[in-house]
């Protein structure tokens, strides 16, 4: 008679499918169906090439992270998502995406105070998986850009990686390297001070989706200077800030 307990259990589909079902086996059901469905998007996102895509006709989706800390392998946790569509320099502001997340552990107080998600409002949002699942569909295979890209990248890449053992696959682009490539002698190039530079009104801080309008429209300020340059594709903007 087989094994049947869990370990069991696990080591018969290792046997009979391989790694990807004997892990999804030791979750429930529908936490299973959304692992395997991030694993899908990230394998099919890989196969894409964009570096040639007209910069101009470009969909991309702007994002934000709000999490507990600075630490995704230290014990921080992602508290909310938030992001829009943007084609070229277009911002769609009827296509957004926010979600606060349930992380499993207390908010501290600061971070409360900075962002309004409470204990009580993260206690009932949605799980880490079925949040990045929406978020997953609502990207698509298109470009990320976001501000200082390296803290929600990691976060991200921690969060793939403990739900669904995979990577971010997806092009990224930093608003803070574009303005570093513009503006080579500027210092401060935080989202606070580039919002001031470029008179766009500051709405809401440290709100995930609030933050992902404001990037989106510094974004569109930068795409004016960018065509202005004469850089047509992607690949074309890679290529100059990766002298940046």
């Amino acid at each position: 008679m087989k094994d049947m307990r869990p370990a069991g259990r696990m080591w018969h589909l290792y046997k009979m499918g391989g790694l990807t079902p004997a892990i999804t086996s030791m979750f429930d059901a529908q936490s299973a169906q959304q692992m395997a469905f991030i694993r899908s998007m990230l394998k099919e996102q890989r196969k894409h090439s964009l570096f040639d895509i007209p910069l101009h006709s470009m969909e991309l989706v702007v994002f934000d992270l709000e999490t507990t800390g600075f630490s995704p392998y230290n014990g921080d946790e992602i508290i909310s998502f938030g992001a829009v569509s943007v084609i070229g320099g277009e911002i769609k502001r009827d296509q957004t995406f926010y979600s606060v997340v349930n992380p499993k552990r207390n908010i501290p107080d600061d971070i409360v105070e900075l962002t309004g998600i409470t204990n009580e409002m993260a206690a009932d949002a949605p799980e880490l998986i079925h949040v990045l699942r929406g978020f997953l569909e609502f990207v698509q295979q298109k470009v990320l850009v976001a501000h200082a890209t390296g803290h929600d990248k990691n976060f991200l890449n921690a969060a793939l990686w403990r739900t669904s053992k995979v990577s971010l696959s997806h092009r990224v682009l930093d608003t803070m390297m574009i303005a570093k490539w513009l503006m080579p002698r500027r210092r401060n190039l935080s989202l606070d001070a580039l919002l001031e530079e470029y008179e766009i009104p500051v709405t809401q801080r440290h709100h995930a989706l609030e933050d992902s309008l404001m990037t989106a429209q510094l974004w569109s300020k930068f795409m004016e200077e960018i065509k202005s340059r004469e850089v047509d594709t992607l690949g074309d903007l890679y290529a100059l800030l990766s002298h940046h």
